[in-house]
């Protein structure tokens, strides 16, 4: 109102100074007159004037001055005006700049950094603004995405520490070791269900897979299942050995057949349990969500590991059958033995016996041979004989190639002084050798066994030979070395440091030492407390005690190095457990953030420099305020009129034939018209404020029908622009068939959903 008020001014100022002069050049011409008439000895009248006008010619020009006068005046306003005008023009342009900026520096402030500003042309400050507004954006957007790529890899490492763990203390029962796993990986992985299938070939013209756990819900569920080797999905996995994932599974596909039963889950993962190119076993899992790619990738880690279990298992169980059965049969021998030299009467029998049990023996070391690497050596360490394992994993082809060479042969360089010094106490009758052994291939490549060196005797105690039996670990040892080398790219990559839950520090790596300053010495009596200032101390003895009680705590964390220098770390505490599930220690891997946290000081700065502009800028509010005052005004007005459309519609939808209900965002009833009250039998007092599902049957979220489904929940997406026919329920309980079309109205950022109802059982009848 005040620039309108400026500018009308400015166009009065033409008119003013018309006026003026033209007044001042009457005032002019009368004292003119009033001198010639004085001077004549005339007083002043009208015929004087005459007279004088007639008498002397050049009156006239004296008459025309106020004309002339007028038309200077006019046109001095006319010039005035001009400049006026432009200074106006640029005071407006200026405000409206000055405007402009300081809303984006306001959106700024809020943390609005998708907040659009244009500058003009040689307008520096707002250049710096874009810029700065650019750089927050940059900066935001790197940590977002470091912070993902950290939480992936720490959520990737926990895991598979975790079911390492778990697969380490259920290595004994099949059962359990599958339950404890498809439950915890489900939780881990937000699957809603989860199935461990095993590979069952007791019978090799019966194998089939077998479901032996199935977790769904976050419940144990007790199912049988059996899964063909080529049947459905499952049977798929195992014979492609390759991972199957199902992405977005549309509602109208056709059921797809799992091992889990016959439904139509919207994702689905299938991953078989293989090691050494052998299946072992099936799991599948599925979700509401897709898997991301690193969650895809862990499970299949975490398959690898449980497959070399599962072998490691069945070939542990295999194992201690074949040596209880020779333990018995030994028994048994010397049993017979002393019988033979009790009663010569019962020598036949005893022979036929014995004889027997050689070939059961010879039964056990044929399944030995099947089962493990098997060799013998005399006591000078040369080869006499070497089972079908033992060549095959060295790379042989015929015992050809390696009877009659001496044992150096199998040993590499590096190992041989270590194992020369244990075949000497067994070649002097000392006691076996159970542990980790190389074995140098063919090829030059080494194969780790879990060996057992035992000496033969004969009868007279003297050591004849020396067995060798293993088992193959090379596999289990690579996954153990790619372990530790992701623990050291976690100590390159982040900083560690591991405490008691009494928070004494007892480990850190070198990146820890390298910003904190001290030394490994140093550190041997600090505790967690020790790196925080007395504030951050008190708040964090309550976290702490939350971490201690099995909470994992992630956040910023304010320290202090040795030198006094303030570091900032994003942090997290993770407790892990021993065997008692009890807290152990605690780990805690950070990253250093205090460049990131320095330049949100020096922004903060910088918004305390945009907030002195600010109150340069005040000088201007009051002329904002009015404006503001007028558009409320404004506004008012309008909403006055919409109130009285927004009347004038619910009278005409009160009217209407057919039923009308109206719905808030949180599905609460606002409009219910006559047709409605007589359509469900509730009065319009009984309906409004009430949400809609009243109205309805009870629908769950799995019900394949959509519409209601959205309709009566407020966080679904309603279905609009459609007729559906569906069923209503009336106030005595009885169910009426309706064609109902939903429109949906958004008023800023609340919606509002209007649902036209046809009573189609009235059309029929």
């Amino acid at each position: 109102m005040k620039k309108n008020s400026e500018k009308k001014n400015i166009r009065n100022t033409v008119f003013e100074y018309s006026l003026w002069a033209c007044l001042a050049g009457i005032i002019l011409a009368i004292l003119i007159f009033f001198i010639e008439l004085n001077e004549n000895g005339l007083i002043f009248t009208f015929e004087n004037v005459g007279s004088l006008i007639a008498k002397l010619p050049h009156m006239y020009v004296i008459i025309a001055i106020p004309i002339v006068a007028l038309i200077v005046g006019w046109w001095f306003g006319k010039q005035t005006y001009k400049v006026a005008e432009k200074l106006y023009d640029l005071q407006t342009y200026k405000d409206n700049t000055q405007k402009k900026l300081l809303n984006f520096a306001e959106e700024l402030s809020k943390g609005n950094l998708t907040s659009e500003y244009e500058p003009e042309k040689g307008n520096a400050l707002g250049n710096i603004m874009i810029e700065l507004r650019d750089n927050l954006q940059h900066n935001k957007e790197e940590e977002l995405k470091r912070k993902e790529e950290d939480e992936q890899r720490n959520w990737s490492a926990t895991g598979l520490a975790t079911f390492g763990e778990i697969l380490r203390n259920n290595n004994d029962d099949i059962n359990k070791l599958a339950f404890e796993v498809i439950s915890r990986l489900s939780e881990y992985i937000n699957a809603v269900q989860g199935g461990f299938f095993i590979l069952n070939d007791e019978l090799a013209e019966d194998a089939h897979f077998e479901l032996i756990a199935h977790f769904a819900y976050g419940r144990k569920k007790f199912s049988q299942k059996r899964v063909e080797l080529s049947e459905g999905l499952i049977g798929r996995a195992a014979y492609e050995k390759n991972t199957i994932y199902l992405d977005e599974v549309p509602e109208e596909y056709i059921e797809i057949t799992s091992g889990l039963g016959e439904a139509n889950p919207r994702v689905l993962l299938i991953v078989p349990l293989k090691v050494n190119d052998e299946v072992h076993g099936v799991l599948e899992l599925s979700s509401f969500h897709p898997f991301a790619d690193h969650v895809i990738a862990f499970v299949e880690k975490v398959a690898e590991s449980i497959a070399t279990t599962i072998s490691t298992v069945k070939t542990n169980i295999k194992t201690t059958k074949l040596l209880a059965d020779s333990q018995e049969q030994a028994d048994q021998l010397s049993q017979q033995e002393e019988e033979m030299r009790q009663n010569m009467e019962e020598l036949q029998a005893t022979q036929e016996e014995a004889s027997k049990q050689t070939e059961e023996f010879m039964s056990f070391t044929n399944s030995v041979n099947h089962t493990l690497i098997h060799a013998e050596f005399d006591l000078n360490g040369v080869l006499l004989y070497a089972n079908t394992k033992f060549l095959r994993k060295l790379g042989y082809s015929a015992n050809s190639e390696v009877e009659g060479h001496h044992i150096s042969m199998f040993i590499s360089e590096k190992d041989k002084r270590q194992f020369n010094e244990i075949w000497d106490s067994l070649a002097r009758g000392g006691k076996h050798y159970e542990g980790y052994m190389k074995l140098l291939a063919k090829n030059g490549k080494d194969i780790w066994t879990i060996s057992t060196y035992t000496c033969v005797r004969n009868s007279m105690q003297n050591v004849e030979k020396i067995l060798f039996l293993g088992i193959d670990t090379t596999q289990q040892q690579e996954q153990h070395l790619d372990y530790e080398s992701q623990i050291k790219a976690i100590n390159e990559s982040s900083i560690k440091v591991e405490y008691m839950p009494s928070g004494r520090m007892v480990n850190c790596n070198q990146k820890f030492i390298d910003i904190m300053g001290y030394s490994s010495e140093e550190l041997k009596d600090y505790s967690v407390f020790n790196f925080m200032g007395e504030d951050e101390q008190n708040d964090f003895e309550s976290v702490w005690n939350n971490i201690i009680t099995g909470q994992t705590y992630q956040g910023p964390a304010k320290v202090v190095a040795k030198n006094g220098d303030v570091k900032w770390f994003d942090v997290t505490y993770t407790p892990v457990y021993n065997m008692y599930d009890e807290i152990s220690k605690v780990i805690s891997i950070a990253h250093d953030i205090t460049e990131q946290k320095n330049m949100e000081l020096l922004t903060k700065q910088q918004s305390e420099l945009l907030k002195q502009q600010e109150s340069e800028l005040k000088a201007n509010e009051a002329e904002l305020q009015e404006k503001l005052a007028e558009a409320r005004r404004e506004i008012k007005a309008q909403f006055q009129e919409v109130e009285k459309i927004k009347v004038r519609n619910e009278k005409t939808l009160e009217g209407a034939h057919d039923a009308i209900v109206t719905i808030n965002q949180a599905g609460d009833v606002e409009f219910f018209n006559r047709a409605s009250e007589t359509l469900w039998g509730y009065m319009r007092q009984e309906v409004l404020g009430k949400n809609i599902k009243m109205l309805f049957r009870k629908y769950n979220q799995d019900d394949p029908d959509e519409f209601m489904v959205n309709l009566l929940h407020p966080d679904k997406r309603k279905v609009v622009g459609i007729r559906k026919e569906e069923k209503i329920l009336a106030k005595d309980g009885s169910e009426k068939r309706v064609i109902i079309m939903l429109a949906g109205a958004k008023v800023q950022t609340e919606y509002t959903y209007t649902a036209f109802i046809q009573n189609i059982e009235e059309d029929a009848e």
